[in-house]
């Protein structure tokens, strides 16, 4: 099959399988929803979503975290994956937010990855989620969905190759949709250990599914 036609496959098969496809994250404000990406990273939404609630009321908005230093802000996120440098990137963060940019959470990839923790998955999230952009954010679903399916090349081994990739195949202005479409697949679906093969509407046509079977 060519990519044009996996592509458009998948996305009419994710049209009809995912038609809600949206951040798992709560969170009620730009800052909020990157404190919430950054502390889940290499940790699950759910796990981030139990601890949020008890931080943000100790720190609502970006100038209480900012006067937080990382022990105080440790103690409620001290069951995430990394507490300890979460806690040290949160509080610098804030800080730099307050200096640099006037308590505003900024706006461009270039300025939020120059924020301490901000790497360019957690920027690309705050496009796609916070400020309506086309962006893909390639975490470890996308990643390993990606590659399973044959959405991108096997010589694909880094995050940044595989979001040129699948920048350049699917459309730009489902762009940000993707991405949670992947996201949510490789989550529920086409998981690390033990993937839904038999459930899934897209295992005729994805690369994994056919080594299986061969």
């Amino acid at each position: 099959m060519r990519k044009a036609e996996l592509y458009k496959h998948c996305i009419e098969y994710f049209i009809e399988a995912i038609p809600i496809a949206e951040t798992e994250l709560n969170y009620n404000s730009d800052y909020q929803l990157l404190v919430a990406v950054m502390l889940s990273a290499q940790c699950t939404d759910k796990r981030v979503n139990m601890v949020t609630p008890e931080l943000f009321r100790h720190y609502p908005t970006v100038a209480d975290m900012a006067t937080a230093a990382p022990q105080q802000i440790l103690q409620y996120i001290s069951s995430v994956s990394y507490p300890n440098s979460k806690a040290n990137h949160l509080a610098e963060m804030a800080r730099q937010v307050m200096q640099r940019y006037g308590g505003n959470i900024p706006r461009t990839i270039d300025e939020l990855i120059t924020l301490p923790g901000v790497g360019r998955k957690t920027a690309n999230v705050m496009q796609a989620v916070a400020y309506g952009g086309q962006a893909m954010p390639v975490d470890t679903h996308v990643f390993r969905v990606s590659h399973r399916i044959g959405l991108v090349s096997e010589k694909c081994t880094t995050p940044l190759s595989v979001e040129k990739e699948l920048v350049r195949n699917f459309p730009n202005n489902i762009l940000s949709t993707a991405h949670h479409w992947l996201i949510l697949h490789g989550r529920y679906t086409c998981t690390s250990r033990n993937p839904k093969c038999s459930q899934c509407g897209l295992n005729k046509i994805c690369r994994y599914a056919e080594h299986l079977r061969t």
